[in-house]
């Protein structure tokens, strides 16, 4: 009973504090951090000793798991240096140099233990980074560098460890500390590869969909068990399958299945990694208790505990400065990857908060070292300063840098210029499998729907939220509206007890369906997003863009077209060869689309306030 009603407490706190945290504008890991704190002290909430097997092997894993479904493999590819430099680089660095700094501080903890410590607080914590990094607003390069960083440096931080804990019993040769890196992240990586290659054969063939999502919900365990029980890296292997299960998942049949998978493992993150904050701060009392008759004293024993938590955050940028432009010297690497501008590795030196993974590892020393309590409350010291210091400032540090985080707006555009290429190609595969046994209004209702979906999103482009909705989100608000009624109809009749409850289900399982896909057509842009990244131009560049002159827009801009018609304007569109102003495909007219068949002019731009973009007609091609 006790139990269940403290799992009961955990979830109904993290609930609260995450729903708290987003309507006062308020890091939800911090405010989940402070209310562990106060709960550690109260007297009538039991002690809570956090067992590292748990976080090891309960949360790391499927924490990493989820993080790594969800980054892109072929960012993560284009940015393995950096990530390596992290990830690998600075986590030896960090344990190196901060060992020597316990070691210097207090000669009486050996030399191993004072490594080992520096192996624990070396690795920025992956929650902690993602969950921040993601609600500042950065730019999408730090993000994944970020990202990146915090999945693969928890293996060499724990390969570290565990070299420094062979030594504190006993002696152990640069060589066996060499062969245990290469065996950590060779087979680590051998048996992540062996892992996706495994399930995703299995997923390929289970048509259920609890079959197939409960398969995606053991992949962590799956990746993890194997390869720790071959020495080699459980952290990186799942890391690998995660990386690859991401990347082939989209291709995988059974939409449903992903659409489960999906939801499901966004619900497991979001309990895991909020309860991982609240449980660092429920071990605050415990681990300041643990330290009151240690022979260091209390002065010397917080005088280190403030060293080392400044040694922390002063050798991260010293690393990451001649990390970002040390490599740029060679003339190669420099063409390939031009470098940063500054502010980008200030922003990755000062986010390095440390978590969960650090307090789980610090209580793997082994129990009879002495001065353990002491190397306990070091590391706490450094995951509540690091988490406090960076994690309450980062925010206020992007914006004093101007770094400008994705812009919604160009977000939108890019993905209404994807949305159009797929529409095409969908469009040329009906033509492709159409028959002359098919009914015409069948393949015109197909081609309709397709075309709709297509132009709903350069709908969202130009107008903003205030005015009046566009076509398709009025249709989503209309139809979400009928699925009310149909709703409280069919509920109205199963009070009757005429149908059967299968029936019933079935019938109110297909109008949530359509609700939930109707629902993102309601969801509006920021439109208060800065910054950017530039246009996507998957196909390169025309020549029809490049010849096109650059035309201003005039003021007060209208479709005279419209005018004359009496039709609705949606989104106007000017032509850059003779001006024309005229109505988007969205528009009942689509004036400017007939204006490009009747003129043959190619190139046509937004005449909507804010907007640049322009639009090939020939070449289908966003510029």
């Amino acid at each position: 009973m006790e139990v269940a009603f403290g799992l009961l407490a955990l979830v109904a706190i993290v609930c609260a504090c995450s729903a708290l945290g987003q309507r006062i504008n308020i890091s939800v890991p911090l405010l989940l951090v402070l209310a562990g704190v106060v709960c550690s002290f109260l007297p009538f909430v039991p002690t809570i000793e956090l067992n590292p097997e748990i976080v090891l092997v309960g949360l790391l894993p499927p924490l990493l798991y989820a993080a790594a479904l969800q980054t892109s493999l072929f960012d993560f590819r284009s940015n393995r240096r950096s990530i390596g430099l992290l990830s690998v680089g600075y986590v030896i660095f960090g344990t190196v140099s901060i060992g020597l700094v316990v070691a210097w501080l207090f000669p009486e903890i050996p030399l191993a233990a004072a490594m080992a410590l520096g192996a624990v607080v070396a690795p920025p914590d992956a929650v902690a980074a993602t969950a921040i990094a993601r609600k500042v607003g950065m730019p999408r390069r730090v993000v994944t560098i970020l990202e990146g960083e915090s999945l693969v440096n928890d293996a060499t931080a724990l390969v570290c460890l565990r070299a420094a804990i062979a030594a504190i019993a006993g002696a152990v040769s640069a060589a066996e500390i060499a062969g245990g890196f290469v065996l950590a992240a060779g087979g680590g990586v051998a048996v992540g590869v062996a892992a996706a290659f495994v399930l995703t054969a299995l997923r390929k063939r289970i048509r259920n969909v609890a079959i197939n999502t409960s398969t995606s919900l053991i992949a962590p365990l799956v990746a993890y068990l194997p390869a720790e029980a071959i020495h080699a890296s459980g952290v990186l292997a799942v890391v690998v399958t995660g990386l690859i299960m991401g990347t082939k998942a989209p291709s995988m049949p059974n939409g449903a299945a992903r659409l489960s998978q999906r939801s499901n493992w966004h619900t497991v993150q979001f309990l895991l990694e909020n309860s991982v904050f609240l449980l660092i701060g429920l071990q605050v009392r415990t681990i300041i208790e643990g330290v009151r008759d240690d022979s260091l004293g209390p002065e010397r024993i917080w005088f280190g505990c403030a060293a080392v938590l400044l040694a922390v955050l002063v050798l991260r940028p010293v690393w990451v400065f001649p990390a970002t432009y040390l490599p740029r010297l060679i003339p190669v690497v420099r063409r390939k990857d031009p470098a940063p501008p500054w502010q980008f590795p200030v922003i990755v030196s000062w986010a390095g908060m440390r978590g969960v993974v650090t307090l789980a590892a610090v209580l793997v020393l082994p129990a009879e070292l002495e001065h353990r309590s002491v190397l306990i409350l070091m590391a706490l010291v450094v995951v509540a300063g690091t988490l406090t210091l960076q994690g309450f400032t980062l925010p206020a540090l992007v914006r004093l840098l101007h770094v400008n985080g994705p812009d919604p707006r160009e977000d939108a555009l890019n993905e209404a210029s994807l949305m159009q290429m797929a529409t095409a190609a969908g469009v040329q595969r009906l033509q492709e499998l159409r028959s002359d046994a098919d009914p015409p209004e069948v393949v015109a209702m197909l081609k309709r729907r397709t075309q709709e979906r297509g132009l709903a999103a350069w709908e969202r482009l130009g107008r903003p939220s205030a005015e009046a909705a566009t076509p398709s989100q009025r249709y989503a608000q209309l139809r979400l509206a009928m699925l009310d009624a149909e709703r409280t109809k069919v509920l109205e009749l199963r009070r009757g007890g005429g149908y059967a409850h299968e029936v019933l289900v079935n019938v109110l399982d297909r109008l949530d369906v359509e609700e939930s896909m109707l629902d993102a057509a309601l969801e509006e842009p920021d439109a208060d997003g800065s910054g950017g990244e530039g246009i996507a131009r998957p196909r390169g560049v025309c020549p029809h863009l490049e010849s096109a002159p650059d035309l201003t827009v005039p003021s007060g801009p209208f479709c005279e077209a419209c005018e004359r018609e009496g039709t609705t304007t949606v989104h106007l569109r000017m032509c850059l060869q003779c001006g024309n102003v005229a109505c988007c495909d969205s528009s009942p007219g689509t004036h400017a689309y007939k204006h490009f068949q009747l003129s043959g002019h190619p190139v046509m731009r937004s005449a909507e306030p804010g907007e640049d973009w322009r639009w090939c007609y020939p070449d289908e091609l966003l510029g």
